[in-house]
């Protein structure tokens, strides 16, 4: 699909220097653009690339739109919030607006699929289950009984739903995502083998959550593990039973956050962090990647790092003196060396 320059603008809001009738077919970085595409330019450092760059056409931000960069500009206030309305553009993966049920998905009588869905092959949905508007599941998905799914979704393969979950408006699962397994939960018996606790709950995602691929996301044990509105989940990430996760938090690849654990909103934690259980974590919280958090935290807006994991600044000042551990080492036995030296000098 190609849009002229003046259209992308309008679409994007941004301010044209330069012919707006030229067409843009595609969207690249400086260095691999060509002709036809349009190219961005959020920092400074960047600009001799972008003079050189083939693109047709240049996002910049405001403060660099009177910048001569050889091809005409788009300037907008925030040019990553405005690259990802630029690549929507462009987007013609299978978000494409895509209706109709596969005659090789099977869809229980007693379900409910809106008319304007798309269900792919080999899907399955569950009696009771409740697919909403211009939602989108693609083939091999599994929605169990009494699954209520919003408008707008996006379900890709392999996602497996358990029964009685509720997902949310907008919400966005990639490939392999599972909703509502059971959580990790087994009473130690006296002769040392494990019971199994039934988990009755569910799971709720809200509006507007994107969940990576891969994910796991387990059901309460009783009552639901909750995702707030706006959370966005990487690739490979476990929220154990009963978590619940503030509105408008991220979280990166592989963290791990066991049961009954609260994440307050807009918390950020990065890859590999490890949370244990029943903690309480204070809004706009933000965690080093392969941190692990033992202890809640009440004050907003702190920064943890390290395992276990301490204020991100006291961190950076330990670990200073403790990658010179070794040397320290060595002149504090030189000093020793030389008190007792001294010492013996002294008692002679």
């Amino acid at each position: 699909m190609t849009y002229t320059l003046e259209k992308i603008a309008e679409q994007i809001g941004g301010v044209i220097s330069g012919d707006g009738s030229i067409e843009i077919n595609g969207a690249s970085n400086l260095e691999n653009a060509q002709k036809g595409e349009i190219a961005f330019l959020s920092n400074d450092r960047y600009i001799q690339i972008a003079k050189h760059s083939k693109a047709s056409a240049i996002l910049v931000h405001r403060d660099l739109e009177n910048i001569d960069l050889n091809v005409p500009t788009i300037a907008v206030e925030n040019v990553y919030s405005s690259l990802a309305d630029l690549l929507s553009i462009f987007n013609n993966s299978y978000h494409a607006a895509e209706t109709g049920v596969s005659d090789l998905a099977f869809i229980h009588n007693k379900a409910f699929v809106h008319k304007d869905c798309h269900i792919g092959a080999f899907s399955i949905i569950e009696a009771e289950a409740i697919i909403g508007q211009h939602s989108r599941l693609m083939g091999q998905v599994y929605i169990g009984k009494n699954v209520t799914i919003g408008k707008n979704c996006i379900i890709y393969p392999g996602v497996k739903i358990y029964g009685n979950c509720v997902i949310g408006d907008n919400v966005i699962i990639h490939s392999n995502v599972i909703v509502g397994s059971d959580g990790f939960g087994f009473a130690p018996m006296k002769d040392g083998s494990f019971k199994k606790i039934p988990h009755i709950g569910n799971v709720v995602v809200e509006d507007n959550v994107e969940i990576g691929a891969g994910t796991v996301i387990d059901r309460a044990t009783m009552g639901s593990t909750l995702i707030r509105k706006g959370v966005k989940l990487d690739n490979l990430i476990q929220i154990a039973h009963n978590v619940e996760i503030g509105k408008n938090t991220v979280i990166a690849a592989q963290a791990g956050i066991a049961g009954s654990t609260k994440v307050g909103e807009n918390c950020q934690i990065g890859g590999q962090a490890g949370l244990v259980g029943h903690l309480k974590i204070a809004d706009r919280t933000l965690i080093q990647a392969q941190s692990g958090l033992t202890k809640s935290t009440r004050k907003e807006g702190q920064k943890f790092y390290g395992s276990p994991a301490i204020d991100y600044d006291n961190y950076l000042k330990s670990f200073a003196i403790y990658k010179n551990l070794p040397d320290l080492q060595a002149r504090i036995r030189e000093l020793e060396k030389k008190l007792d030296a001294l010492g013996d000098s002294e008692q002679k």
